[in-house]
Parts: C-alpha cells; sequence; structure tokens
C-alpha cells in the first residue's frame, strides 16, 4: 500500500493501518528525531506526539505531495520548536546543513558567522550541482523525501537516488575542504 493510501485510510479511522504503519516508521522517525535532539527519550515523546496529532487531526490534514515527507517535516519542526522552547537556536541552519556535508565535519566548534559562511557556501555548492542532482538533493534533504520516494516521483531507480546523492555530498566537501581549512586558519 502507497504512503497516500495509508493517510486516507488513517483518514478513515483504520486503527489497524494505523497501528502498522506506526510500527513501520516509528523508529526511522525517532532516529530522525534524535539527529537534531541527541536525546532518545525527547526523540521518542515528539514522535508519539506527531503520531497522536495525526491520529486526532488526519480528516483535517491535506497532503499534496508525500506523506512521508509531511511525516518528517512534522518531526523536524517539533523537534526545532522544541530547541527553541530550551533557548537553543539555529540561525546559521547548522542542523539542516549538517545533513548536506555529512558527519565528516564537526559544524559546532565554529562560530555563528563562520557556520553561517559554511552554509552560504553549501547553498551555493547545491545550486550548481546539475538541474537532476540539485533536485534530488532538495527532496532528500530539504523535504524530507525517502529514497524510494524520490525515485518513483522522479521516474529513476533507488540505487541513481543514492550515487546522485554521493556524487552530491563529494562536491559539496570538495568544496566546503577549502573554506573551512581558511577558516579555522583565522
Amino acid at each position: 500500500m502507497d504512503s497516500l493510501s495509508v493517510f486516507r485510510e488513517i483518514q478513515q479511522k483504520n486503527q489497524f493501518v494505523f497501528k502498522r504503519f506506526f510500527e513501520d516508521t516509528y523508529e526511522d522517525l525517532v532516529q530522525y528525531a534524535d539527529s537534531y535532539l541527541f536525546e532518545k527519550s525527547i526523540s521518542e515523546d515528539i514522535v508519539q506526539e506527531v503520531f497522536i496529532y495525526l491520529w486526532e487531526n488526519a480528516s483535517k490534514i491535506k497532503i499534496a505531495t508525500s506523506f512521508n515527507a509531511y511525516l518528517f517535516t512534522m518531526v523536524r519542526n517539533r523537534c526545532l520548536n522544541h530547541l527553541k522552547s530550551i533557548k537553543i537556536t539555529d540561525r546559521a541552519k547548522v542542523l539542516d546543513m549538517q545533513h548536506f556535508i555529512g558527519t565528516d565535519y564537526e559544524l559546532d566548534v565554529f562560530s555563528e558567522e563562520d557556520q553561517l559562511i559554511i552554509h552560504n557556501q553549501v547553498l551555493k555548492v547545491v545550486e550548481m550541482l546539475p538541474s537532476k542532482m540539485q533536485r534530488i538533493v532538495r527532496m532528500k534533504y530539504i523535504e524530507n523525501y525517502k529514497y524510494v520516494d524520490i525515485a518513483e516521483e522522479l521516474g529513476i531507480s533507488v540505487n541513481t537516488v543514492k550515487t546522485q546523492l554521493k556524487r552530491a555530498k563529494i562536491r559539496i566537501a570538495e568544496q566546503l575542504i577549502t573554506v573551512i581549512a581558511v577558516l579555522l586558519t583565522k
């Protein structure tokens, strides 16, 4: 069953489909939340709140693209709201930027000003990527699509999606090496 069919079933209050969907996606969403919060119990709470909200408000929710992307966006937004509530801000968008460049760089050693420079450089590199690669990167890291959803929407294989993302990360990392080296020598 595709994700929009699952969503329609949830809108119809199909408890069996909801329970199955919860079991299939819960861990992925918790891991995603934990990549922002680094505290498993709070990540679990946020994901559970998202599922409660989904069950209670499914009939009011309008989804234009992907149900899975919608859920990941809800989790991300709740994580960011939680961080704001405990007075942690992300003006330089480092939380989102970390996904672009992988975990090879520890960005928290840089000042907010330097993080903004790195962020802008990442955006410039992404804008210079070939259009299809750029679309894949944006779908994965901005719109939170899963590999299979990207492949389905663009009519390509999952392996092509993975290959394009890997190539994009290499290009971004190559461009950032110089910027990071300059910032480290300041």
